[in-house]
């Protein structure tokens, strides 16, 4: 069976992207996967559950599909699909226990700062926010009560990049585990369990899927059991799970992610070069550009730099919203990782809590000629 484990570690990326939790249905002869809408599965005379499925919130075929191929593609050995990012997110942060603490970074997902802040710090759970580009920063908030390093390279909206050996060494040597936001590479980009990472999340609603028409999330597990145990345990019993639909959804974008994200990159290499050299441009966060002051690390520790970039605008918050509202190709909207480029102002979309300037621009660049794009960009930046 190609969606087996042997066979995944034996096959090259673009070729699990492909085949990997995939088979030829034994009951049709089809070749794509039928969606398994059904919420329940017959039992066998003496009880037993002979397919392997008894409840749709524990189990699904479209759901384990997903899942096999999730962990086939990150090099993991387990996975569990959510129905969102932050569903993902809140699990790993649900699988601790109340005292236990957490490192997290300052500029991150302002969905999960919320999560933690709002949500877990009432129950009980520590967040310490640190500058992970500063490792130092790191060691000095370990706390005998630390459990978890929460990171996020490239951060959100900055791409701040963090040196994941590094923090990977750190959270080894303290005796507490490494979890990895990559939805911003997805494994084609970046590889953090190669890194010493111990979890990595993804909010499958991005690259993964790459058509922007599924919400979704996932987290994997460098080994079974442990914390990933619990993780499951909070799946099934919690419920927020993927959808079938949504799960042969995702499982259906995954097939195009390598050629999506080097064109994507490709791009907005080339978009990122044009801003930069921008008179209107105060400044471009892409760790593709030598400028960029993590560029060395992320050299080092990604495959692609990825099709996310932001921009400050010259003449503050007014001529940023301004230059958005001038463009034509790039559609004002919050997500990203889609077909068609974004654009947005993310600090009105975060709210007076905020950590972004106020004159970036958060941009997702898709799949159009990058030409096309940056004469959009060079008709706007008036």
């Amino acid at each position: 069976m190609v969606g087996g484990m042997a066979d995944g570690e034996r096959m090259r990326l673009e070729t699990r992207a492909v085949h990997a939790g995939r088979a030829v249905d034994a009951a049709t002869g089809a070749v794509t996967l039928p969606i398994h809408l059904s919420t329940t599965f017959e039992r066998d005379p003496d009880g037993s559950f002979p397919h392997g499925y008894s409840y749709a919130r524990s189990g699904n075929p479209n759901r384990t599909a997903l899942e096999t191929c999730l962990a086939q593609l990150e090099g993991g050995a387990a996975a569990a699909a959510f129905a969102s990012g932050s569903a993902a997110t809140a699990a790993i942060f649900q699988a601790l226990a109340p005292g236990d603490h957490v490192i997290a970074p300052l500029d991150a997902y302002f969905g999960t700062i919320r999560l933690l802040q709002e949500v877990f710090a009432p129950w009980g759970l520590a967040t310490t926010f640190v500058d992970m580009t500063d490792t130092a920063q790191i060691d000095a908030a370990l706390r005998p009560a630390t459990k978890l390093i929460w990171s996020e390279t490239p951060s959100n909206p900055l791409l701040k990049i963090t040196d994941l050996a590094r923090v990977a060494q750190i959270a080894r040597t303290a005796g507490v585990l490494l979890a990895v936001d990559n939805t911003w590479c997805s494994p084609v980009a970046q590889r953090p369990f190669e890194l010493g990472a111990d979890l990595v999340m993804h909010s499958t609603t991005k690259y993964l899927n790459g058509n922007s028409d599924v919400l979704g999330g996932a987290v994997i597990a460098r080994e079974a059991g442990g914390l990933m145990e619990r993780v499951q345990m909070i799946q099934s019993t919690g419920g927020a799970v993927a959808s079938p639909f949504d799960c042969w959804l995702v499982l259906r974008g995954v097939r195009s992610l390598p050629a999506r994200l080097r064109a994507q990159t490709d791009s907005a290499m080339q978009v990122a070069t044009f801003l930069e050299g921008h008179p209107n441009v105060e400044a471009v966060h892409y760790p593709g550009l030598e400028s960029h002051p993590g560029h060395a690390i992320a050299r080092r520790q990604m495959r692609l730099f990825g099709g996310m970039l932001s921009v400050q605008v010259r003449g503050g918050e007014r001529e940023a919203m301004a230059m958005a509202g001038r463009l034509r190709l790039f559609t004002r909207a919050t997500s990203l990782g889609g077909a068609e480029s974004l654009i947005e102002h993310r600090a009105s979309i975060e709210g007076p809590d905020t950590r972004s300037p106020a004159n970036l621009l958060r941009i997702s660049i898709g799949l159009e000629h990058p030409d096309d794009l940056i004469d959009d960009l060079a008709a706007a930046l008036m």
